[in-house]
């Protein structure tokens, strides 16, 4: 499929605003999600980092979504028509605390649009920025990367090792076994309609991958539980990259090394290597 590089460009600038309540229930269903039973979550206390995800989601009817689950191209994001989609990383800075219950304000703008050479062919990156308000305050901002590439060759699941590399001592370490309700779930409280996260027969037969991929934010989000579930210091800013998918036909881990006041994070699948990589700023206590 070709795209017009100059054509998309026409895209940049391109904004958008929303206004939403910070509900209490997306962020309780998630602690039921993640089994979390030790936070507890009521109006007017801060939303926990990344959670921002579950809200402002896109509304598009049934009729505007294609094949793959994905809402049909154009409208804010540019119609690129390179089959293939992902959440490729993100830059966050978290300024105040985002309040649940409070009415919240967000503004998108599309920065860029690129093309480079891949592996497999073509990639488009697209960067947005996002700024999302409560009151006088900003409370987050945020600069993503959606990439898009070719439709590739079927992909197998990774040897799995006898035991993961051994840490550095002290590491925060955690080992997840993805399934299927714990992907469909996240699936829902992000309103992502993308059929590999949780149907199995397209995601193997159509895309070519082992099982159901773990999603990129799910990913980024466990990995910022795992700061916020081992220091009590308020987190300042996230970074992440995925550089790898996960499938739910085997265990991955989750390691984060603190040093001072940044936290070295990353998601590994079954043979050790780096699916994602990210870090965490945290305030001085």
């Amino acid at each position: 499929m070709d795209d017009d590089i100059d054509h998309l460009r026409q895209w940049i600038g391109n904004s958008e605003s929303s206004e939403e309540t910070i509900a209490p229930a997306p962020a309780l269903r998630l602690l039921a999600t993640l089994d979390d039973e030790d936070t507890l979550l009521h109006a007017g206390d801060p939303l926990p980092p990344l959670w921002h995800w579950l809200y402002f989601l896109p509304n598009a009817p049934t009729r505007e979504i294609g094949a793959d689950g994905h809402v049909r191209r154009g409208g804010f994001l540019p119609p690129v028509q390179l089959p293939r989609r992902m959440f490729a990383g993100a830059r966050i800075a978290f300024r105040a605390p985002l309040l649940i219950g409070e009415t919240a304000l967000r503004h998108r703008e599309v920065v860029s649009v690129e093309q480079k050479d891949g592996r497999d062919g073509p990639l488009i990156f697209v960067c947005v920025k996002e700024r999302i308000e409560q009151g006088e305050r900003v409370c987050i901002e945020e600069q993503q990367t959606v990439v898009y590439r070719g439709p590739g060759g079927p992909r197998a699941a990774a040897v799995a090792r006898p035991s993961w590399p051994q840490p550095p001592e002290g590491s925060w370490i955690r080992t997840m076994m993805p399934n299927p309700a714990l992907l469909f779930r996240f699936s829902a409280l992000t309103f992502n309609a993308h059929r590999i996260h949780y149907d199995r027969t397209y995601a193997m037969g159509e895309e070519g991958y082992p099982g159901l991929v773990v999603h990129g934010t799910l990913l980024a989000l466990l990995l910022m539980e795992l700061v916020r579930h081992n220091d009590p210091r308020r987190v300042t800013h996230f970074s992440f990259r995925a550089q790898a998918p996960l499938f739910d036909v085997a265990p991955f881990r989750l390691v984060g090394i603190a040093n001072a006041q940044r936290v070295t994070l990353s998601a590994e699948g079954p043979d050790g290597a780096r699916a994602t990589e990210a870090e965490a700023g945290l305030a001085e206590a």
